[in-house]
């Protein structure tokens, strides 16, 4: 499986529709597709990931560890470059292949596969086959995840260390995700710190991409 679908981007008004559903601004949603992924597929038309190797050390109980820390350990962090993270998670597959595709975050909302029931799926292969698909689907996703996790009213209100806590985990404060999200949307919305928000990352980070 070499994850390439159609590969779809965004339809006119998908955003909209998601904002109206979320009962959210337009620029909170491109905030977070700003911090996450900057857009859903990667060069070669595959949906954009990160392993993470914590996520496969505990859905596996650590049995690969030993012989393959660097895709399976306790802590998070090791993911190399963007370039590797499909590498990474081939390695996985071959040894555990529905443990693998639920440690990746996956497409513009980098969600994990471990949440595909959150997402709206029945099981982790429907969600990376809606992932390959379309950044709609991406979209839809990630409006069911937040509906489920009740996140909406944090988006909606803005606030966006309540919201990082709920959507990127108890370490968001370390990775300044709340306050990367209010810069990128300053820059959604053509607020105050616009210029600040649009300055290029230089390395990938937590559930992030450069």
């Amino acid at each position: 499986m070499d994850f390439r679908g159609k590969a779809q981007p965004l339809s006119l008004g998908a955003v909209a529709r998601a904002a109206a559903a979320l009962h959210c601004e337009e620029a909170a949603i491109h905030a977070v597709i700003a911090v996450e992924s900057r857009g859903g597929f990667d060069r070669q038309g595959r949906p954009k990931i990160l392993f993470e190797r914590h996520y496969f050390h505990r859905l596996t109980n650590g049995r690969f560890a030993a012989n393959h820390p660097d895709i399976s350990a306790r802590q998070w962090g090791g993911y190399g470059p963007a370039s590797r993270q499909y590498d990474r998670l081939a390695r996985a597959i071959a040894l555990d292949r529905e443990a693998a595709l639920r440690s990746a975050s996956w497409g513009m909302f980098q969600i994990m596969g471990d949440n595909f029931a959150a997402a709206g799926f029945t099981d982790v292969e429907p969600m990376v086959a809606a992932m390959m698909e379309g950044e709609d689907r991406h979209l839809q996703a990630f409006c069911a995840f937040v509906t489920a996790r009740g996140l909406a009213d944090a988006l909606a209100r803005r606030d966006w260390a309540a919201f990082a806590r709920g959507y990127n985990g108890p370490a968001y404060a370390a990775n300044r995700y709340d306050a990367r999200l209010a810069q990128a949307y300053a820059a959604a919305s053509g607020g105050p710190c616009a210029a600040e928000a649009k300055a290029p990352r230089s390395a990938i980070s937590r559930r992030g991409w450069a």
